[in-house]
């Protein structure tokens, strides 16, 4: 069968046997029956309860707790209330972080929208969302929360925000049309996902597939099976434990045995093999670790790094492999302007003059032709238009005395308002508004390059007008080129003075003024932290939602890919096997457009090689991956509350560097512990310090 996205909308309305007016009733509860409403299932959860009697199957505990009957029966009643003190605070400890991660799923929950706008035999209706069918006709408008997976069936400039799916915060622009072959879930352009918001335009849709079936529901399910791992540390108490009392076993025999052997009375030979099974039992061990994590925990915190779960401050100080995801973590989540291309030369932002008149009309251009604003210094709209309007705030003359502004944004758009415009729509790739400047009539355009500049006609330069030439057109793919291979998002601007209306048929014979490149730069901080991880022995490794392109530039400039490192997309992760990743798995540094799936296979893959591995990231399609990784760290500012639940740390500043920071107290902290367990043993019994020290 072929995808969803593969199939005209004919195809879409057969497979799932419904057509444009909708469902009726008796249809409805047919394959409500069949596919079950439309909610996320969870695994049946523990009572606290068992939760709380959980945290006493360790063997580490029962040791203690034999300590303490041992400590009991022998009349030292101080010794007793400690330890079951000290038991009873950690499964108390324990029992509130196995709560607090049952969450993660409500959260999940929580992304769905209540109601949903429906056709059903014609009619509109407006129904409770978990009502919903495959085969409904959903009408989707701007401020929507969609409910479930649909193929859109009509798109009217619709744009999703997806960055629950897919961690990026750019709006995708859909459409209707046939995709073609295998599609990476962030490029399916003509589905819509569960759990997306609808930022502008209104569409069609028909649901495919709802609850479990969804994107969404797949990643719940995928937080279902993923199943948390022990630290390095619980894993070395573990160990060490199960050694310790092997060995108080079998010397406590022997002594028995030595005892009655010269014929001392068998209680007094017990009494005297169970003291000496007392003396070696490190009764403050498990205390000591757990004040050492607390101290930890405590200093992390000022730190901007806050830790969920005690046994995390551990695993920090083992990390190997960071894998970290790009947009707000190692980039600063806010599209800015890089370079300028207009008459003929590269400029920055800061380049520009409102005494050129070629510079001029490229503000006014990238101001009028915009439907975004910036706010109390908060940008409103699509993150690339607003882009535009900080660089104008840049231009020398226009701001000053610390950022107090001459000419604003709003000002302009009030002094030169509106006659007409065009929306942008991913048809057209094109945004017209017409305005008059100087008082003639004039019409400003920008868009994607491949199609604005087929519609010009002439071009400006500092020289003023003249035909574009073929030579012109060159020039300007060649930076264009220039550009994308750097991974910059490219528009392009132009203009003509017309009095004609603003149709989709007079979008033509423009005046091409120039192109503006924009990026989601990387945090400066970003960089040395990257290095020092470097020196620190620790692999840094992108994954992120975004094109390779892009990814692979991002990563140059922080210095995570180097010379000989290769990049990868998910589809091509998709089409590796298991052993051909373990291969390649040392030599990959990014990887681009990947899944939900895909991040839990990359993380199992260094898991594999022995290394411990850090998960950092803020979607919903991160959360599986939070909860596979040695340690999740989630986005304190980003984050969805399902990252943060799921996730082990979280950065209350968003920032890679205060990673490195946390793994350099990490390290600390299990130095301290490594101490403890070799002084707690000595303290003890000499004779088992040894051991200690040994392990």
């Amino acid at each position: 069968m072929k995808n969803w996205y593969e199939m005209n909308h004919q195809e879409v309305l057969e497979t799932l046997h419904t057509r444009h007016d909708g469902l009726n009733e008796e249809e409805v509860e047919k394959i409500r029956a069949k596919k079950g409403s439309n909610k996320l299932e969870e695994t049946k959860l523990k009572t606290p309860f068992a939760i709380f009697l959980s945290q006493f199957a360790d063997l580490l505990v029962i040791i203690l707790i034999i300590a303490a009957s041992v400590s009991l029966f022998t009349g030292d009643v101080e010794s007793t209330l400690v330890i079951v003190a000290v038991l009873i605070l950690n499964a108390i400890l324990g029992t509130v972080q196995s709560v607090n991660a049952q969450k993660s799923l409500a959260a999940l929950k929580s992304l769905s929208s209540p109601h949903v706008k429906v056709i059903r035999q014609s009619q509109r209706l407006e129904i409770d969302s978990v009502d919903v069918v495959p085969g409904d006709i959903v009408m989707l408008d701007a401020g929507d929360m969609i409910c479930a997976d649909g193929r859109i069936l009509e798109s009217f400039s619709l744009q999703v925000n997806e960055s629950s799916l897919t961690g990026e915060s750019t709006n995708v622009e859909k459409k209707d049309e046939v995709l073609q072959g295998e599609v990476a879930l962030a490029d399916r352009t003509n589905m819509v996902f569960s759990g997306s918001l609808v930022t502008y335009g209104r569409a069609i849709v028909v649901v495919t597939e709802t609850g479990m079936h969804t994107e969404i529901g797949k990643i719940a399910q995928l937080m279902n099976d993923t199943k948390e791992h022990k630290t390095p540390l619980q894993k070395s108490l573990d160990d060490f434990s199960g050694k310790l009392a092997t060995g108080i076993m079998i010397i406590s025999v022997i002594v028995f045995g030595l005892e009655m052997w010269r014929g001392m009375h068998i209680m007094d030979a017990l009494l005297f093999a169970v003291a000496l099974a007392v003396a070696a039992i490190p009764e403050a061990l498990s205390s000591i670790v757990t004040i050492v994590q607390a101290m930890g925990t405590k200093k992390m915190a000022k730190e901007n790094a806050i830790i969920k779960d005690l046994a995390a401050v551990e695993s920090l100080g083992s990390v190997s492999v960071i894998c970290s995801d790009k947009t707000g973590t190692l980039t600063q989540n806010k599209m800015t302007v890089q370079d300028i291309y207009i008459g003929g030369e590269l400029l920055k932002e800061e380049d520009l003059k409102l005494t050129n008149q070629l510079h001029r009309y490229l503000l006014l251009d990238a101001i009028l032709a915009n439907d975004s604003t910036i706010a109390n210094g908060v940008g409103i709209g699509d993150p690339t238009e607003y882009a535009l309007i900080e660089m104008f705030y840049h231009v020398k003359g226009i701001s000053i005395n610390h950022g107090e502004s001459i000419l604003t944004d709003h000002m302009l758009r009030d002094t030169l308002p509106r006659i007409q415009e065009l929306s942008f729509d991913s048809d057209r790739k094109l945004m017209s508004t017409k305005h008059i400047v100087h008082g003639i009539p004039t019409i400003f355009t920008k868009g994607a390059i491949d199609v604005l500049l087929e519609r010009c006609t002439k071009i400006r330069d500092n020289n003023g007008i003249r035909p574009i030439t073929e030579e012109d057109k060159k020039a300007i793919m060649k930076q264009n080129d220039a550009f994308s291979k750097n991974g910059l998002r490219v528009l392009a601007f132009a203009y003509k003075e017309s009095d004609e209306e603003l149709t989709l048929e007079t979008e033509n014979n423009y005046i091409f003024i120039g192109l503006i490149s924009m990026i989601d730069p990387p945090r400066v901080e970003s960089i040395q932290a990257v290095k020092d991880a470097k020196e620190a022995g620790i692999r840094t490794v992108m994954i992120t939602g975004d094109h390779k392109v892009t990814a692979t530039a991002i990563a140059k400039k922080i210095g995570i890919f180097n010379e000989g490192d290769e990049a990868v997309t998910g589809m091509e992760l998709d089409a590796m096997s298991d052993e051909e990743l373990a291969r390649r798995v040392e030599h990959i540094s990014v990887y681009a457009r990947v899944s939900p799936e895909n991040k839990i296979r990359i993380v199992d893959a260094w898991q594999k090689k022995g290394r411990i591995v850090s998960m950092t990231g803020d979607g919903v399609n991160d959360a599986p991956a939070l909860k596979k990784a040695d340690i999740g760290v989630a986005m304190g500012i980003t984050g969805t509350e399902v990252s943060k639940d799921a996730a082990s740390m979280i950065l209350s500043d968003d920032n890679f560097a205060t990673i490195i920071k946390a793994v350099a107290n990490g390290r600390v902290v299990y130095k301290n512990i490594n101490c403890a367990l070799y002084f707690g043993c000595w303290l003890t019994n000499p004779i088992l310090s040894c051991s200690a020290a040994l392990y």
